[in-house]
Protein backbone atom coordinates (compact mmCIF):
# COMPACT_ATOMS: atom_id res chain seq x y z
CA UNK A 1 0.00 0.00 0.00
CA UNK A 2 1.37 3.35 -1.03
CA UNK A 3 1.88 6.05 1.61
CA UNK A 4 -0.39 9.08 1.24
CA UNK A 5 1.71 12.18 0.51
CA UNK A 6 1.51 15.00 3.05
CA UNK A 7 0.27 18.49 2.23
CA UNK A 8 3.69 19.91 1.46
CA UNK A 9 4.43 17.08 -0.95
CA UNK A 10 1.15 17.67 -2.69
CA UNK A 11 1.93 21.37 -3.12
CA UNK A 12 5.28 20.44 -4.58
CA UNK A 13 3.76 17.96 -7.00
CA UNK A 14 1.03 20.36 -8.04
CA UNK A 15 3.58 23.09 -8.60
CA UNK A 16 5.62 20.83 -10.87
CA UNK A 17 2.84 19.08 -12.77
CA UNK A 18 0.08 21.66 -13.03
CA UNK A 19 -0.21 22.48 -16.73
CA UNK A 20 -3.44 24.47 -16.47
CA UNK A 21 -2.73 27.77 -18.32
CA UNK A 22 -5.23 29.69 -16.16
CA UNK A 23 -3.55 28.53 -12.95
CA UNK A 24 -0.11 29.38 -14.30
CA UNK A 25 -1.27 32.84 -15.31
CA UNK A 26 -2.80 33.45 -11.87
CA UNK A 27 0.40 32.26 -10.15
CA UNK A 28 2.60 34.47 -12.32
CA UNK A 29 0.36 37.45 -11.67
CA UNK A 30 0.59 36.86 -7.93
CA UNK A 31 4.39 36.65 -8.07
CA UNK A 32 4.62 39.88 -10.04
CA UNK A 33 2.36 41.59 -7.51
CA UNK A 34 4.60 40.49 -4.63
CA UNK A 35 7.71 41.76 -6.43
CA UNK A 36 6.02 45.09 -7.07
CA UNK A 37 5.04 45.41 -3.42
CA UNK A 38 8.55 44.53 -2.26
CA UNK A 39 9.98 47.20 -4.57
CA UNK A 40 7.54 49.75 -3.15
CA UNK A 41 8.67 48.94 0.38
CA UNK A 42 12.33 49.31 -0.55
CA UNK A 43 11.62 52.67 -2.21
CA UNK A 44 9.84 54.16 0.81
CA UNK A 45 12.84 53.21 2.96
CA UNK A 46 15.26 55.01 0.65
CA UNK A 47 16.91 57.86 2.52
CA UNK A 48 15.37 56.78 5.85
CA UNK A 49 18.58 56.36 7.84
CA UNK A 50 16.63 56.02 11.09
CA UNK A 51 14.26 53.50 9.54
CA UNK A 52 10.48 53.20 9.61
CA UNK A 53 8.14 51.05 11.68
CA UNK A 54 5.92 48.41 10.07
CA UNK A 55 2.93 50.69 10.61
CA UNK A 56 4.64 53.62 8.89
CA UNK A 57 5.67 51.44 5.95
CA UNK A 58 2.17 49.97 5.63
CA UNK A 59 0.65 53.44 5.58
CA UNK A 60 3.05 54.75 2.93
CA UNK A 61 2.64 51.79 0.58
CA UNK A 62 -1.11 51.48 1.28
CA UNK A 63 -0.95 47.78 2.20
CA UNK A 64 -2.21 45.80 5.20
CA UNK A 65 0.32 45.55 8.02
CA UNK A 66 0.20 41.73 7.84
CA UNK A 67 1.17 41.82 4.15
CA UNK A 68 4.02 44.21 4.87
CA UNK A 69 5.18 41.95 7.71
CA UNK A 70 5.42 38.91 5.41
CA UNK A 71 7.30 40.82 2.70
CA UNK A 72 9.71 42.54 5.09
CA UNK A 73 10.46 39.24 6.81
CA UNK A 74 11.45 37.77 3.44
CA UNK A 75 13.52 40.83 2.53
CA UNK A 76 15.22 40.66 5.91
CA UNK A 77 16.22 37.02 5.39
CA UNK A 78 17.99 38.10 2.18
CA UNK A 79 19.80 40.99 3.88
CA UNK A 80 17.85 43.64 1.98
CA UNK A 81 16.40 45.00 5.25
CA UNK A 82 17.85 45.19 8.76
CA UNK A 83 16.67 46.44 12.12
CA UNK A 84 17.06 50.21 12.40
CA UNK A 85 17.57 50.09 16.17
CA UNK A 86 17.23 47.68 19.08
CA UNK A 87 13.82 49.18 19.83
CA UNK A 88 12.37 48.44 16.40
CA UNK A 89 11.94 49.78 12.90
CA UNK A 90 13.53 48.71 9.61
CA UNK A 91 16.00 50.27 7.21
CA UNK A 92 17.74 49.22 4.01
CA UNK A 93 20.30 46.46 4.50
CA UNK A 94 23.89 45.88 3.33
CA UNK A 95 22.94 43.35 0.65
CA UNK A 96 21.67 46.24 -1.48
CA UNK A 97 25.11 47.87 -1.59
CA UNK A 98 26.71 45.19 -3.76
CA UNK A 99 23.65 45.13 -6.02
CA UNK A 100 23.75 48.91 -6.42
CA UNK A 101 27.46 48.80 -7.21
CA UNK A 102 26.86 46.20 -9.91
CA UNK A 103 24.01 48.22 -11.42
CA UNK A 104 25.88 51.53 -11.39
CA UNK A 105 26.56 52.67 -14.94
CA UNK A 106 29.63 54.49 -16.17
CA UNK A 107 28.40 58.08 -16.39
CA UNK A 108 31.30 59.22 -18.58
CA UNK A 109 30.95 56.35 -21.05
CA UNK A 110 27.20 56.79 -21.28
CA UNK A 111 27.25 60.58 -21.79
CA UNK A 112 30.33 60.87 -24.02
CA UNK A 113 28.51 60.41 -27.37
CA UNK A 114 26.22 63.32 -26.47
CA UNK A 115 29.25 65.50 -25.67
CA UNK A 116 30.82 64.58 -29.02
CA UNK A 117 27.66 65.40 -30.93
CA UNK A 118 27.17 68.76 -29.20
CA UNK A 119 30.80 69.75 -29.77
CA UNK A 120 30.49 68.83 -33.45
CA UNK A 121 27.20 70.71 -33.89
CA UNK A 122 28.22 73.87 -32.02
CA UNK A 123 31.98 74.01 -32.51
CA UNK A 124 32.26 74.75 -28.78
CA UNK A 125 33.90 72.81 -25.96
CA UNK A 126 31.49 70.57 -24.04
CA UNK A 127 32.08 69.47 -20.44
CA UNK A 128 30.62 66.79 -18.18
CA UNK A 129 30.79 67.32 -14.42
CA UNK A 130 29.44 65.64 -11.29
CA UNK A 131 28.37 66.91 -7.91
CA UNK A 132 30.99 66.46 -5.19
CA UNK A 133 29.87 67.92 -1.84
CA UNK A 134 30.18 71.72 -2.21
CA UNK A 135 31.79 71.74 -5.66
CA UNK A 136 31.58 70.32 -9.16
CA UNK A 137 34.31 68.17 -10.68
CA UNK A 138 34.98 67.81 -14.40
CA UNK A 139 34.98 64.15 -15.41
CA UNK A 140 34.98 64.47 -19.21
CA UNK A 141 35.50 67.10 -21.90
CA UNK A 142 35.35 67.31 -25.69
CA UNK A 143 37.31 70.34 -27.03
CA UNK A 144 35.67 72.72 -29.49
CA UNK A 145 36.98 73.53 -32.94
CA UNK A 146 37.31 77.33 -32.56
CA UNK A 147 40.81 78.75 -32.14
CA UNK A 148 39.60 80.70 -29.12
CA UNK A 149 37.84 78.18 -26.90
CA UNK A 150 37.36 77.17 -23.28
CA UNK A 151 39.46 74.35 -21.86
CA UNK A 152 39.76 72.84 -18.38
CA UNK A 153 41.49 69.63 -17.37
CA UNK A 154 39.49 66.62 -16.25
CA UNK A 155 39.61 66.50 -12.44
CA UNK A 156 39.49 70.27 -11.98
CA UNK A 157 36.81 71.49 -9.58
CA UNK A 158 34.76 74.70 -9.36
CA UNK A 159 32.38 76.12 -6.73
CA UNK A 160 28.69 75.29 -7.00
CA UNK A 161 27.53 78.88 -6.57
CA UNK A 162 29.60 80.34 -9.42
CA UNK A 163 29.30 77.62 -12.07
CA UNK A 164 26.38 76.94 -14.38
CA UNK A 165 26.80 73.19 -13.76
CA UNK A 166 26.63 73.72 -10.01
CA UNK A 167 23.50 75.84 -10.25
CA UNK A 168 21.62 73.44 -12.49
CA UNK A 169 22.49 70.43 -10.31
CA UNK A 170 21.32 72.33 -7.24
CA UNK A 171 18.07 73.01 -9.10
CA UNK A 172 17.66 69.25 -9.66
CA UNK A 173 17.90 68.42 -5.95
CA UNK A 174 14.83 67.69 -3.81
CA UNK A 175 14.02 70.56 -1.45
CA UNK A 176 15.31 68.85 1.74
CA UNK A 177 18.70 68.20 0.12
CA UNK A 178 18.84 71.70 -1.33
CA UNK A 179 18.21 73.21 2.08
CA UNK A 180 21.32 71.48 3.45
CA UNK A 181 23.45 73.58 1.12
CA UNK A 182 22.33 76.75 2.87
CA UNK A 183 24.87 76.02 5.61
CA UNK A 184 27.39 74.25 3.38
CA UNK A 185 28.05 76.95 0.77
CA UNK A 186 30.53 79.71 1.69
CA UNK A 187 29.93 82.06 -1.30
CA UNK A 188 33.58 82.93 -1.71
CA UNK A 189 33.88 85.51 -4.56
CA UNK A 190 35.76 84.16 -7.56
CA UNK A 191 35.27 87.18 -9.86
CA UNK A 192 33.50 90.50 -9.44
CA UNK A 193 30.37 88.87 -10.92
CA UNK A 194 30.21 85.90 -8.51
CA UNK A 195 27.01 85.53 -6.51
CA UNK A 196 27.67 86.22 -2.84
CA UNK A 197 24.43 85.30 -1.04
CA UNK A 198 21.91 82.49 -0.82
CA UNK A 199 19.15 84.88 -1.92
CA UNK A 200 20.93 85.60 -5.22
CA UNK A 201 21.76 81.95 -5.79
CA UNK A 202 18.24 80.83 -4.93
CA UNK A 203 16.83 83.10 -7.64
CA UNK A 204 19.16 81.44 -10.15
CA UNK A 205 18.22 77.98 -8.89
CA UNK A 206 14.50 78.68 -9.26
CA UNK A 207 15.04 80.03 -12.76
CA UNK A 208 17.07 76.93 -13.68
CA UNK A 209 14.35 74.69 -12.26
CA UNK A 210 11.80 76.41 -14.52
CA UNK A 211 13.92 76.77 -17.67
CA UNK A 212 15.89 73.52 -17.46
CA UNK A 213 19.25 75.28 -17.91
CA UNK A 214 21.50 77.51 -15.80
CA UNK A 215 24.08 80.13 -16.74
CA UNK A 216 27.49 81.30 -15.58
CA UNK A 217 28.08 84.85 -16.80
CA UNK A 218 31.77 85.42 -16.02
CA UNK A 219 31.09 84.32 -12.44
CA UNK A 220 33.90 81.73 -12.48
CA UNK A 221 36.30 83.15 -15.06
CA UNK A 222 36.39 86.63 -16.55
CA UNK A 223 35.95 86.37 -20.32
CA UNK A 224 34.06 83.05 -20.19
CA UNK A 225 30.35 82.23 -19.92
CA UNK A 226 28.58 78.89 -19.97
CA UNK A 227 25.19 77.18 -20.02
CA UNK A 228 24.46 73.81 -18.35
CA UNK A 229 21.72 71.19 -18.15
CA UNK A 230 21.44 68.46 -15.52
CA UNK A 231 21.20 64.67 -15.81
CA UNK A 232 20.03 62.20 -13.17
CA UNK A 233 21.33 58.63 -13.28
CA UNK A 234 19.73 55.45 -11.85
CA UNK A 235 21.64 55.50 -8.57
CA UNK A 236 20.56 59.06 -7.94
CA UNK A 237 23.87 60.50 -9.13
CA UNK A 238 23.66 63.99 -10.58
CA UNK A 239 25.72 65.18 -13.52
CA UNK A 240 25.66 68.24 -15.75
CA UNK A 241 26.62 68.90 -19.33
CA UNK A 242 27.99 72.40 -19.93
CA UNK A 243 28.89 74.44 -23.00
CA UNK A 244 31.40 77.19 -22.12
CA UNK A 245 32.46 79.85 -24.61
CA UNK A 246 34.24 83.22 -24.70
CA UNK A 247 31.87 85.94 -23.50
CA UNK A 248 31.55 87.83 -26.79
CA UNK A 249 30.69 84.73 -28.81
CA UNK A 250 28.46 83.36 -26.05
CA UNK A 251 26.36 86.53 -26.04
CA UNK A 252 25.58 86.02 -29.73
CA UNK A 253 24.88 82.27 -29.46
CA UNK A 254 23.34 82.02 -25.98
CA UNK A 255 19.81 81.08 -27.03
CA UNK A 256 20.95 78.64 -29.69
CA UNK A 257 23.42 76.91 -27.36
CA UNK A 258 20.83 76.66 -24.58
CA UNK A 259 18.23 75.21 -26.95
CA UNK A 260 20.61 72.59 -28.40
CA UNK A 261 21.93 71.63 -24.97
CA UNK A 262 18.49 71.27 -23.43
CA UNK A 263 17.22 69.12 -26.30
CA UNK A 264 20.31 66.87 -26.25
CA UNK A 265 20.23 66.37 -22.49
CA UNK A 266 16.50 65.65 -22.52
CA UNK A 267 17.06 62.99 -25.19
CA UNK A 268 19.89 61.51 -23.12
CA UNK A 269 17.76 61.57 -19.95
CA UNK A 270 14.95 59.81 -21.79
CA UNK A 271 17.40 57.11 -22.86
CA UNK A 272 18.67 56.71 -19.28
CA UNK A 273 15.10 56.41 -17.97
CA UNK A 274 14.14 53.97 -20.72
CA UNK A 275 17.08 51.66 -20.10
CA UNK A 276 17.42 51.82 -16.34
CA UNK A 277 14.14 53.15 -14.99
CA UNK A 278 13.25 56.67 -13.95
CA UNK A 279 14.75 58.00 -10.71
CA UNK A 280 12.60 60.54 -8.89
Amino acid sequence: MKRKPDASSLRSVLGQRDHDPDNREETNSRKIRVISRAASILRVLEGQSNGLTLGQIAKRVALPRSTVQRITDALGEEGFLIAASPSGGLRLGPALISIAASAKIDIVEFAHPTLLRLARETGETVDLSVLDHDKIVFVDQVPGTHRLRAASAVGVSFPLHSSSAGKVMLAALPEPQLNRFRKLLKFTPVTRYTLTSWEELNREIRRAHTEGVAFDREETTIGLCSVSAALRFPGGELAAVAIPAPTQRFALLERSLARRLKASCQALQNEIDRRYGKTE
